[in-house]
């Protein structure tokens, strides 16, 4: 467990011995799941032991579970969020475990990314604890990026600012997990349109129906996914909203609004997008059985013509090969070849007929026209 205390323009690293609830600032307390279920109820008398607040035994419940939703909660004493975010490494049971899932059913690279762990935040008056799995880059980038502007400070004077309050840790926190699904745009459009142009190809089968089908499903989750990223965004907004002061027109405030607003909005953009996918599948599908239906159309108005054709022919071939006796054109020695003449006749004036009416397929004309 890693304890930071942020005041203003510093950040320090505090052993557990000696970390305590700050008169100015607040403290970060970061751990992980493992350091967490190691032993659940000592790691919550050390949270307690230095901010004073008490986690209550189904928040400790859900900060450990991998499993566990989009979520927020909230008591006197503090909120608590769980969001799920991309996990990059793959180091993970969970993750391990999806993917082998996914190598059986044939998912493609850019949707095996998809795989998602929770981190879990209990946002305190002057404290946010975080709970993650081990080796998350988000947090380990965060960490490091507040860590080099302590090294910069007394230097020109460009360093980015640290965070004032931890509601605006939080959100930073937040506002990079939801960038690393908006960098899954790129590789997810790409695709579905390498699936799109394989299924409107008409010279090769289209017979990836397996993993088009589990591309949907990942797809549908990661819309589901979004949609309770949404929500429990949404209920954080109210929380702050309603416990903002209203005395307290500091900018701060406002800022924490405006960032967690963009929050919002990126994760509602990552969902129109992971929509928009999906409707490109079943539009390309669609118009797969479309053109299909359409070839096959095409063949069997072809088949019909030659069964139209032959017809007549037929009729003729049975009529002379009748067992009787006198038949016109029998004995004559013209009959066989007038008999193929009148044949080749029929054979003319059907295709005469069929092109003017247009049941064959003429592209001179059609371009002349």
């Amino acid at each position: 467990m890693d304890i930071f205390h942020i005041n203003s323009n510093t950040i320090s690293h505090l052993s557990d011995s000696h970390a305590a609830l700050p008169s100015q600032g607040f403290l970060w307390i970061d751990a992980t799941h493992e350091e967490v279920g190691a032993d659940i109820h000592a790691w919550r008398d050390a949270v307690e032991r230095h901010t004073g607040v008490h986690i209550y035994d189904p928040h400790l419940t859900d900060a450990i579970n991998l499993g566990h939703p989009s979520y927020f909660d909230s008591t006197q004493d503090y909120a608590m969020v769980v969001f799920r975010k991309l996990a990059l490494d793959g180091s993970s049971d969970q993750v391990k475990t999806e993917e082998n899932t996914a190598i059986k059913r044939k998912i493609p690279p850019a949707l095996t990314k998809l795989a998602t762990r929770p981190v879990t935040f209990m946002l305190m008056d002057n404290a946010l604890v975080t709970v993650h799995a081990a080796k998350s880059r988000t947090v380990e980038t965060v960490r490091t990026r507040m860590l080099e502007q302590r090294q910069r400070q007394n230097g020109t004077g460009n360093a980015g600012r640290l965070p004032h309050l931890p509601e605006e840790l939080m959100l930073r926190l937040l506002n990079a997990m939801v960038d690393q699904y908006l960098d899954l745009r790129q590789p997810l459009t790409g695709q579905i349109d390498r699936w799109q142009r394989a299924l409107l190809n008409p010279r090769s089968p289209f017979n990836d129906w397996t993993a088009l089908l589990d591309a949907r499903i990942e797809l549908r989750k990661l819309d589901h996914l979004c949609e309770g990223q949404r929500d429990a965004m949404q209920e954080l907004r109210d929380y702050l909203v309603d416990n903002h002061d209203a005395a307290d027109n500091s900018r701060s405030r406002d800022l924490l609004l405006v960032r967690l607003n963009d929050v919002m909005e990126h994760i509602t953009r990552v969902l129109n997008h992971a929509q928009r996918l999906e409707s490109t599948i079943e539009s390309a599908v669609q118009i797969h059985f479309s053109a299909m239906a359409h070839r096959t159309s095409e063949i069997m108005r072809t088949l019909t013509v030659i069964t139209a054709l032959f017809m007549p022919l037929t009729l003729i071939t049975g009529i002379f090969g009748m067992n009787f006796a006198d038949m016109p054109l029998l004995r004559d020695k013209f009959g066989f070849w007038m008999t193929m003449g009148m044949m080749a006749t029929i054979v003319v004036i059907l295709l005469f007929l069929f092109r003017r009416k247009r049941y064959l397929d003429d592209k001179s004309w059609e371009d002349g026209h």
